[in-house]
């Protein structure tokens, strides 16, 4: 039996959250549900508040309690905050478990191995969960290549010029 499709996006320049949730979107067009996860993000209130309009075809869910992005807060906070996000990632295994939604986005997933707080095994083991029919798009800077065997589609995203930071 055929799993269903994942997709890595990844990389330092813009614009992961955005395809993943472009295809949340199209899916949503298509009469189907996706589920969005963010993990590690600032609280954002007017990209979530867009969000929460596409209910319920996009759901989106936010397991971290503070609304700064993870990598601002101390140590102390990002270790009251580790139980959140690992509890978002048990989470998106119910949801695939139990066939949920048909496109499953983790916002910002990968950067749980780079803090240390879920290891590529206990990752690989969410995907895994998948079904047939599931599509599941994993977002982060880094690469986390020890998944790329799992992924049936990897794009890098590269910022070559931004007019934002002055960078070429």
């Amino acid at each position: 039996m055929d799993k269903g499709t994942v997709h890595i996006y990844y990389g330092t320049g813009k614009g992961k959250t955005t395809a993943a949730i472009g295809q949340a979107i199209k899916t949503a067009s298509e009469g189907k549900t996706a589920f969005v996860i963010q993990f590690l993000k600032e609280r954002k209130e007017d990209e979530i508040g867009f969000l929460k309009r596409l209910e319920p075809e996009v759901k989106l869910f936010r397991f971290q309690k503070s609304v700064l992005s993870y990598g601002d807060l101390s140590d102390e906070e990002q270790a009251d905050e580790n139980q959140n996000l690992r509890n978002g990632l048990n989470f998106a295994k119910k949801v695939l478990v139990t066939e949920e939604c048909d496109v499953l986005v983790l916002d910002e997933v990968l950067g749980l191995l780079r803090y240390g707080i879920v290891t590529a095994e206990e990752l690989r083991q969410v995907i895994e969960a998948r079904d047939e029919n599931t599509t599941v798009i994993l977002t982060g800077s880094d690469g986390v290549e020890e998944l790329w065997d799992l992924a049936d589609e990897v794009t890098e995203l590269v910022t070559r010029k931004s007019a934002v930071d002055n960078t070429i």
